[in-house]
């Protein structure tokens, strides 16, 4: 039978083909290391049901995150035209968007088109090279827009300078969705020769829909954002249910310290505020409990807070809406002023880490710019000071790490855990590529959090499948379920992910590949917690 060649996929196809743009097949995905090479084995990706593609738009991939509608009326869709093409404006405007206006003024006219960048996105490669994944494509779009649609005399002669493209519904419909198949890992820019930042332009693309449109992803948004100011957390958890678990982590520290002690809430003058994202209470409250214990064994003056917004570090804003970060940014400030501590610092939560640590210079004015501070850093010194009696021989299992894109890439914050693991963990084993190079757990951008519609599967199949091949690599010649592996992930977002993914390819029960932080590996090391603190049963 005769080989049926595709037409490739051109830019003004996004707004011009009346057909869904591509179409995943597991079987043409690259493929993972043995026994995890054989697509038969894992579910089947979800379909839409039929109600669900009668009401949102699937045209791109046959995905859903966003669920923009399927059909809108004339007038609507040139509200939405209009609305889109003033949020450019502003975009491009230094009143407008104080956030990252000239980075992305650089990125949108440098740009010399040499794909450098696709060869680094995990998610164009793991795709099988699918177009609409190259980290130029969605840039692209924006670029023709504005060329064609802001520039003077755009609409006249726009064709003659490659802005052939029509602003019209199915543009934003599958441009809204687009935005969305990109963890904004930033890879792409660290390998640009002249730092281009295709995953900024992302970024700011989302931000238009939300600010402009008001067209979010629910996940991230009204569960997330605004869920988090209403009630005090991303989660739901109200202030009464985190005095809960702070009297639950209580208990347990008793366990296994053999001594009383009472987590410091709401104290005064603290030296350090310490914020944790709020999921790690209600998932994994041994990451809580385990900062509760090295700080107490290193006589660290530290506090928590009960506040609202104040225990959850958590700040989705960073990936879809100026506005949105800067009143939980400015939230957390607000806090640690009333409570009078030195400084912040910032649990294992890796967007945490540049929401509040990088991007809020940009909010903070001089009354508000409290120092800030990574938990690594200071549990480096931590461990480093000789105040803790270590172990070693009690991590005597491989251990690998993985790098969270907004601590590692973004920050530079690279050295701190690899000094503790090297330290305290005897078969500790980099994955490869590593360091700053290291590959997105394929959660970034708020998707760790996003269940909804079939967007799960492309997690899975797509943007996370290049983590689950380092992990499997890094562990390779010892991935029977004989041995018991541990991935360090110093980030909440990236464990939910990696969680995700060892349960859809049944990661721990074939190759006893099980996940957690890093403090727990250190309280793990104490030799004066007499109990092991690594629950194998229980990650």
């Amino acid at each position: 039978m005769e080989k049926t060649i595709k037409k490739p996929i051109k830019i003004t196809d996004i707004s011009k083909s009346k057909e869904q743009l591509v179409k995943i097949n597991p079987q043409e995905l690259v493929p993972l290391p043995p026994p995890y090479d054989k697509p038969d084995n894992f579910p089947k990706i979800k379909q839409l049901t039929e109600e669900q593609e009668q009401q949102m738009d699937s045209s791109l991939d046959g995905f859903v995150l966003v669920g923009f509608p399927k059909s809108v009326s004339e007038e609507q869709e040139k509200k939405w035209v209009e609305k889109f093409l003033s949020g450019v404006k502003k975009l491009l405007n230094k009143e407008d968007n104080w956030t990252f206006l000239k980075p992305l003024l650089i990125s949108l006219e440098y740009c010399t088109k040499c794909q450098t960048c696709s060869k680094a996105c995990n998610i164009f490669q793991m795709s099988g090279e699918k177009e609409i994944y190259r980290p130029t494509y969605r840039a692209e779009v924006l670029r023709r827009i504005i060329k064609k649609y802001i520039k003077p005399g755009g609409r006249l002669f726009g064709k003659f300078y490659g802005a052939d493209i029509d602003l019209n519904r199915n543009l934003l419909a599958r441009l809204a969705e687009l935005s969305y198949r990109c963890t904004l890992c930033r890879r792409c820019a660290q390998a640009c020769s002249i730092g281009i930042d295709n995953a900024l332009i992302t970024r700011e693309i989302r931000k238009i829909f939300s600010q402009e449109l008001d067209i979010t992803v629910p996940d991230l948004h009204k569960l997330g954002t605004v869920q988090q100011l209403e009630t005090g957390s991303s989660t739901g958890m109200p202030p009464l249910a985190f005095k809960d678990n702070i009297e639950f982590l209580e208990e347990d520290f008793e366990e296994y310290t053999k001594m009383k002690f009472n987590l410091p809430v709401n104290v005064p003058n603290a030296d350090i505020l310490l914020i944790h994202n709020a999921g790690e209470y209600l998932a994994w409250p041994e990451n809580p409990e385990a900062f509760g214990i090295i700080l107490e064994a290193a006589g660290i003056s530290y506090t928590l807070s009960s506040d609202l917004v104040a225990y959850d570090s958590v700040n989705y804003g960073l990936f879809y809406d100026d506005i949105q970060l800067a009143k939980i940014a400015l939230k957390h400030a607000e806090i640690a002023k009333k409570l009078g501590v030195k400084k912040i610092v910032l649990g294992e939560c890796g967007h945490a880490h540049k929401a509040l640590g990088v991007v809020a210079d940009r909010i903070f004015t001089s009354e508000n710019n409290i120092p800030r501070e990574s938990c690594l850093t200071l549990l480096k010194d931590i461990v480093f000071s000789g105040k803790l009696a270590l172990d070693p021989s009690r991590n005597d299992f491989p251990v690998t790490l993985h790098d969270p894109c907004n601590i590692v890439r973004s920050m530079g914050i690279v050295e701190p855990q690899r000094k503790i693991l090297r330290k305290i963990c005897p078969k500790f084993r980099e994955m490869t590529p590593h360091g700053i190079e290291n590959y997105c757990c394929g959660g970034g951008s708020g998707f760790a959090i996003c269940k909804s519609l079939n967007f799960p599967d492309w997690r899975m199949h797509i943007s996370g499948r290049m983590k689950l091949k380092q992990i499997l690599e890094a562990f390779q010649g010892d991935l029977g379920p004989e041995n018991k592996k541990y991935v360090c992930a110093p980030c909440s977002n990236c464990k939910g992910q990696i969680r995700d993914l060892f349960k859809f390819y049944k990661v721990t029960e074939k190759s006893s590949i099980y996940y957690g932080g890093l403090v727990e590996l250190i309280v793990n090391a104490m030799s004066d917690i007499k109990k092991p603190f690594i629950e194998w049963e229980m990650l």
